[in-house]
């Protein structure tokens, strides 16, 4: 989301992709998490690792929803104001779909500022993720188990682990201020919106609140990451978009799949098609998203705008050679650019690690549709309702409820219900996410505002700063400051 996102993810959510490959692709933000959090080394950060007791369900007081599990999270106190009586502000990552070590080494900005914030820095691991499970190892291992993990259960917990924190530290008078990326941006704006006397605000960066339903066109996403590769060369556009048709052409015959394997360096002998298909669109997905301005080691080491050098090497190619030779040369990069893998496990390219958490949510009530259009360099497909629900029911034996966020969280007529009650939120977002079409993209009032740049991705404003960084981005990270100052600034005006 995010990633988180990864983003996540985004982190990053279910879709079924039919094209005339068929085998639909099952995208997950989780995926791409999968991918990272083996390729990613952590920094050293020192946050004092806690465990907190939390009730299974919020909801109802049936015997079995008083069970306690213990949730994880991050403390960082060393730039926190001293004294018996903190009136200095929380800052709380909202955890996404993963461990929270991971997201908390990714989210440099809450670093970065809490010394002129005199911050206190929390991080809270989402419910079902890295080690927060309720049930153990059989957290997912069935319906049963997975139907306390949804968002509504999520916000509950972080509100009673921060009204807990708060007392147990004396830090009633401290403001509370919640941020996050991709599915964590969601759950950090969400939250201001149903808790709005603990957290003062929100900064829900690369939240695509907007993805369900029809409130945002279904193809919106893959046409942005099409854009991507158009903005950087029409030439690398159209041999991506017509690789496709090379694959299907291959021959599904044992020589045809051995010859594929050779061109794509592949570990073992390649089964099918629909695995390079998958490996070659993920590159080109998650790529863009995390298309930043330098250098960068978020999903997998990448340079700087990793879209434009993938389109580099696609136009260094002779005009006459072979697509799939183009396209596999360009998602190595996205693979292996510190050319360290002798071969590419591509049967196996995405981990089953920690899936089944999102997946879960996806099939009961994280509906986003999406499709691809003539127009992107995809394969052109529609997203059909009932064959992404019976998978669920095949899965999991649940129908996916696609109309819930909207009915728990708002989305339609956005414009309208946030001016009414809606205040102190922040949604940033770079055009070069994908995501991005998803979220808000205009100023709704004076206090819920929009922070769009136009060469920004995926929760590129909550990464470390670095001395690489371009000025707009310095830019959107100074009015982020700015503004939650002034919400702080306000509580203790008003602070009795």
């Amino acid at each position: 989301m995010a990633l988180s996102l990864i983003f996540l993810l985004f982190f990053i959510f279910t879709t079924t992709i039919p094209t005339t490959l068929s085998n639909p692709i099952f995208f997950t933000t989780k995926t791409y998490q999968s991918l990272i959090q083996t390729k990613s080394p952590t920094p050293k950060i020192t946050y004092k690792t806690q465990f907190f007791p939390q009730h299974l369900d919020h909801f109802t007081f049936q015997p079995k929803s008083s069970n306690i599990f213990y949730q994880k999270y991050l403390i960082n106190s060393q730039y926190w104001d001293e004294g018996p009586q903190h009136r200095a502000p929380i800052f709380v990552y909202t955890g996404n779909e993963g461990d929270i070590e991971w997201f908390a080494s990714n989210t440099g900005f809450m670093l970065d500022v809490a010394p002129k914030f005199q911050a206190l820095l929390v991080f809270i691991e989402h419910r079902f993720y890295g080690e927060s499970l309720p049930f153990g190892k059989d957290s997912s291992k069935s319906a049963e188990t997975l139907g306390y993990l949804n968002s509504q259960q999520a916000l509950a917990d972080f509100a009673v682990l921060i009204r807990s924190l708060k007392h147990n530290l004396s830090a009633e008078a401290s403001p509370v201020v919640v941020l996050g990326g991709s599915y964590g941006g969601m759950l950090a704006a969400w939250f201001r919106l149903k808790y709005p006397h603990i957290a003062v605000g929100a900064l829900a960066s690369s939240a695509p609140i907007l993805q369900f339903d029809d409130i945002t066109p279904w193809t919106s996403f893959y046409d942005a990451v099409s854009k991507d590769f158009k903005d950087a060369s029409l030439n690398c556009f159209n041999v991506i978009k017509g690789s496709w048709d090379e694959l299907q052409a291959v021959p599904t015959q044992k020589e045809g799949l051995l010859e594929l394997g050779r061109t794509f360096r592949a570990c073992k002998d390649l089964q099918s098609i629909y695995s390079v298909r998958d490996w070659l669109w993920s590159a080109f997905v998650y790529t863009a998203m995390v298309n930043y301005p330098t250098q960068a080691n978020f999903m997998m080491p990448l340079p700087a705008y990793p879209v434009e050098e993938m389109c580099k090497i696609i136009d260094g190619f002779p005009q006459e050679a072979n697509k799939l030779t183009k396209v596999f040369s360009a998602a190595s990069l996205y693979y292996n650019y510190s050319s360290t893998e002798k071969c590419f496990d591509i049967e196996n390219g995405t981990s089953a690690h920690g899936l089944n958490g999102w997946d879960w949510q996806a099939c009961t009530e994280m509906v986003m549709p999406m499709s691809c259009s003539n127009e992107g360099m995809f394969p052109p497909s529609t997203f059909n309702y009932k064959d992404f629900s019976d998978q669920c029911i095949k899965k999991y034996g649940v129908t996916p409820r696609p109309h819930w966020i909207t009915t728990e969280f708002g989305g339609d007529r956005i414009e309208q219900v946030l001016e009414r009650f809606g205040s102190n939120i922040i949604f940033s977002s770079g055009m070069k996410d994908p995501w991005s079409r998803g979220s808000v993209l205009k100023n709704i009032s004076a206090s819920v505002v929009a922070l769009v740049t136009q060469r920004g991705a995926h929760h590129l404003d909550l990464r470390f700063a670095t001395k690489e960084d371009p000025d707009w981005l310095i830019e959107q990270r100074r009015q982020e400051v700015e503004i939650i100052q002034r919400w702080i600034d306000e509580y203790h005006s008003g602070y009795k």
